[in-house]
This record gives C-alpha cells, sequence and structure tokens, in this order.
C-alpha cells in the first residue's frame, strides 16, 4: 500500500496547548506534525485537526496552527473522533481513504480514532515521531497495538516522499525548497 496525495487525509488529533507540557516528545510531535501539515497544504491534502474539552485543555497548540495553511477543525468528546456522528459522516461523504494520522495522546485519543478508522474500512497510515504520550512507552504499546490491528507505521519523510511521488516535476522542486532541503539534518526520536 503506497500513500498517494490526491487520497490521502492527514487527521491531527488534540496537539492542545494545556496537554503538551505533561506530552514526552510533545514539542518533537508539534514540530513534525507542523511540517507534515504544511507539506500536506503545498501538495493540495486535506488536513483535519481535533481538539478534545478545549475549556480544560486548551486549544491547539498555536505553532502548528500557523503551521498549516488551511484545516478543518472538529470538536469532540469521544475519545474516538469517528465515532462523531458529523466526523465519521464528513468522513463518509469525501474521497480520502487513507488517513495519516497523528497526535496525543497516542494511547488514548489517537489509538481509538484510529481503531475506529480502521473499523470503518479507511487504510491508517500512523506517523510514528509525531504519536505522543505522557509516558514514552505507552506511545510504543499503542502503535504495536495499531500495527496489529492493520495501521501501518509510517515517518513523515516517507509520507512526503509517497506524496510527491516523482522529483522531475515543478511541484517537487516547490516542496525541496520549502520542506526537504531543511530537514534532512533534524533530529528524530521515533517513539509512537
Amino acid at each position: 500500500m503506497r500513500l498517494m496525495r490526491e487520497n490521502s487525509l492527514l487527521l491531527i488529533v488534540d496537539l492542545q496547548a494545556g496537554l503538551l507540557p505533561v506530552i514526552e516528545h510533545g514539542d518533537q510531535a508539534v514540530t513534525e506534525a507542523a511540517w507534515l501539515g504544511g507539506m500536506a497544504g503545498e501538495l493540495e491534502v486535506p488536513v483535519w485537526v481535533t481538539e478534545q474539552y478545549p475549556e480544560g485543555l486548551g486549544g491547539s497548540e498555536p505553532r502548528l496552527l500557523e503551521a498549516l495553511p488551511a484545516h478543518r477543525l472538529w470538536h469532540k468528546v469521544h475519545f474516538d473522533a469517528h465515532a462523531e456522528s458529523a466526523f465519521a459522516e464528513a468522513m463518509a461523504a469525501g474521497d480520502r481513504r487513507q488517513v495519516v494520522l497523528c497526535g496525543t495522546e497516542a494511547h488514548i485519543c489517537v489509538m481509538q480514532t484510529g481503531l475506529g478508522l480502521l473499523q470503518a474500512g479507511y487504510e491508517v497510515y500512523w506517523l510514528v515521531e509525531a504519536c505522543a504520550s505522557r509516558r514514552a512507552g505507552e506511545a510504543r504499546l499503542a502503535k504495536e497495538r495499531m500495527v496489529q490491528a492493520g495501521a501501518v507505521p509510517v515517518s513523515a519523510d516517507m509520507v512526503a516522499y509517497e506524496w510527491l511521488h516523482r522529483c522531475d516535476d515543478e511541484r517537487f522542486k516547490q516542496a525541496h525548497r520549502r520542506f526537504l532541503r531543511g530537514r534532512s539534518a533534524r533530529p528524530l526520536v521515533f517513539t509512537g
């Protein structure tokens, strides 16, 4: 299964300002989600963002939102975003069957959303360096469970280059200038 930009959606779950200070590798999760969100915007891949209980956990991290040229915001009460009827209906009405999934907490809202999407028949791609929890061990456990359930673990580089597909067009050249060139030296921790 290769990711195709015309069939993909990036779903960023609950990267919220009030939660991030207690998330291990939370800063990296925001940086990587923001980077891939910017790339998604460049390639016309829809970006959806969820927030759980923003009254208590705050809204999405401002640094994330600044990096997203366009996104659709969903408020939710279920840990599984797909359990929200409006969200599930919007997914079903669209033509995007591949969901690149990331956010916090990996072992709660991200995992439950992924399981809901898998159960509904979507392909789920677990963005490893942008799935985080309070304890890194729980993020790893969530990834293991998701892989057993049928999700595919991916890195942001994998996703970006699969979306780009080729290097001999103007789209690649722009993406390389804006996103790829400066990324190669950035250190990453693959936890989730």
